[in-house]
């Protein structure tokens, strides 16, 4: 068994076993009704997307920094990376381009007021309910730090292509390909501030909470962003980050504090982080019950374990529907990107998929961010064409030609038809 078929059982026996806790009142549903967890193990099929965001407001409201329109493209509360916006930034994404993703709308906090609290009866001699343990904002900075060079990425990044180039309709904010980006993260291990306000034997669960505003969903309040995390992930290499590509975190990426867990979804990344449950029974929220999974014909009828690691990846730093001179050498720049390793080859193609030639890699691969790549073309006939990138990684995982359909249009990872016009 691969390494990336080994950990889906793993994962999806860790999520059978939650299961059955709950079923035996060994676990706790913050914010899940008893109706929404039945449905992970009865045969009511859930259709619904993630919805575009709480109440409605102005798109100028949701995000603090600009969003000029050459950088951007608005979708509602979030905002995407256009990719032609990334051509010669280097390995790091700038914090002015880094992709938005907000459930409601970014808060505006003092780090001097911001305090971390972590609680649960997964903390020695802390009953659920009892006295939390406190870190405020100088605290945190005064413990040994750790940088890592990771990417966050919206578990639907890529979702509009379902449509696109498969004719499958999935809901939810129809992003391309930028809604990720790669930055230099500083902070405290998760598992170091766990063991400091001290983590029980007994833990098996740790739920990040945000500080924005609570999130309603079809007239249902499901309170703020959280996400259960194994204890086994938190102690791994979450980190408790302050800093983006040497700054402090800018507003709309999670001032003072968020959660930085490398290679997975973005939805476990959490923002603006003010409490940690740590449970000695499993956890389960509106994040990783009725969105978060996988749900559709191909899937099982409860769904499919929470999501997790991302899917491999690859873009082109190039507008759709870019425009080259015929007869004139182009050099092709892109970047792909995988949640199971570092990425080891890519294969470009310049005709539409009929011949494939292999880029050259501008980064050795590395776990957790993305491999710069080139390609020299030189475009023979005048019309429109499509380019196409396929990447494999560590793992041994390459993209496929097309992806399974999923009804919330998560992890499409499929080659993307990048369009073009020769000249």
């Amino acid at each position: 068994m691969s390494a990336a078929g080994s950990a889906a059982h793993h994962e999806t026996a860790y999520d059978q076993r939650r299961l059955r806790q709950w079923l035996a009142g060994e676990a706790r549903a913050d914010g899940v009704t008893r109706r929404r967890l039945l449905t992970l193990l009865a045969a009511t099929a859930v259709v619904g997307g993630l919805p575009a965001a709480g109440p409605a407001r102005a798109a100028d409201a949701s995000v603090v920094k600009p969003l000029p329109p050459e950088w951007f493209v608005r979708r509602g509360t979030n905002a995407e990376t256009r990719w032609d916006a990334l051509r010669g930034t280097g390995h790091h994404t700038p914090n002015e381009l880094f992709f938005v993703r907000n459930h409601t709308a970014t808060p505006v906090l003092d780090a001097a007021d911001w305090r971390l609290r972590l609680w649960g009866d997964g903390l020695r001699g802390r009953p659920a309910e009892g006295r939390p343990v406190e870190f405020g904002y100088d605290d945190l900075r005064a413990l040994p730090s750790t940088t890592r060079t990771a990417f966050v990425e919206c578990a639907g990044n890529g979702r509009s292509h379902y449509a696109t180039q498969q004719g499958e309709t999935a809901t939810g904010t129809a992003w391309t390909l930028g809604a990720v980006g790669v930055a230099r993260w500083r902070g405290v291990r998760l598992s170091h501030v766990l063991r400091r306000a001290g983590l029980s034997a007994h833990a098996v669960d740790v739920q990040p909470r945000g500080l924005d505003a609570e999130y309603v969903s079809g007239g249902e309040n499901l309170g703020r962003v959280r996400r259960p995390l194994p204890l086994g992930k938190a102690l791994d290499d979450v980190l408790l980050a302050y800093e983006m590509n040497g700054e402090p975190l800018p507003y709309d990426h999670g001032y003072p504090v968020r959660v930085l867990v490398p290679s997975w979804v973005g939805i476990a990344s959490v923002k603006w982080v003010g409490d940690i449950q740590v449970s000695a029974q499993p956890l389960y929220s509106p994040w990783n019950t009725t969105f978060y999974r996988l749900f559709g014909p191909a899937h099982p009828e409860e769904g499919s374990a929470p999501l997790t690691r991302q899917t491999v990846k690859s873009a082109f730093e190039l507008a759709s529907g870019a425009s080259f001179p015929v007869g004139e050498e182009q050099v092709l720049h892109g970047r792909s990107w995988s949640g199971a390793g570092g990425v080891v080859r890519v294969d470009v193609s310049t005709d539409g998929g009929a011949s494939w030639r292999r880029a050259r890699l501008h980064d050795r691969p590395r776990s957790g961010t993305w491999t710069r790549w080139s390609l020299p073309w030189t475009p023979t006939a005048p019309g429109p064409a499509h380019l196409l990138a396929r990447a494999t990684d560590t793992a041994g995982r390459t993209q496929p030609d097309t992806t399974v359909f999923n009804t919330q249009g998560y992890l499409f990872d499929a080659v993307v038809r990048h369009p073009v016009t020769v000249v």
